[in-house]
């Protein structure tokens, strides 16, 4: 069920997360030009195949790509699951995943979003004291360490 991404499932990721950037982070940041007008699934696809950054992406496939983590080193930088299927296990099967294969550690988030907190404190991450603002914004990311 979680397989490595490939250049194919680009469109699916770029997908999922638009989409769910959109419902989390525009309520933060309320920033409509960013959220609708540079934020496009096309332009997120191509900016993943051309970087490279699905080769050290996961996806959870269970013929439908339902959500992604991002690993690098030993961070996790991305983690999101389609907002249709939030609530099914998929995201804490990612991280488990991410955690049992990846010497991860640390993570950040952005400071006003409980739910991720929350998810990440089940997963044996904590807060630290260690926070910046997100680039371009007045929003605060933390980092969690486990």
């Amino acid at each position: 069920m979680i397989r490595k991404a490939t250049k194919e499932d680009a469109s699916r990721i770029a997908e999922i997360l638009v989409f769910v950037k959109r419902m989390q982070y525009r309520p933060i940041f309320q920033d409509d030009v960013y959220s609708f007008v540079e934020l496009q699934v096309l332009s997120v696809a191509k900016k993943y195949i051309e970087t490279g950054i699905t080769d050290n992406m996961f996806v959870y496939d269970d013929g439908i790509v339902k959500g992604l983590i991002h690993i690098e080193g030993n961070e996790i930088v991305e983690l999101y699951v389609d907002y249709f299927f939030q609530g099914q296990g998929i995201g804490s099967a990612l991280i488990e995943y991410a955690k049992e294969q990846f010497p991860i550690t640390f993570l950040w988030t952005i400071e006003k979003n409980i739910d991720a907190i929350r998810f990440y404190e089940t997963h044996g991450f904590h807060l630290t004291s260690t926070k910046m603002f997100e680039e371009g914004t007045t929003e605060y990311i933390v980092k969690m360490e486990r």
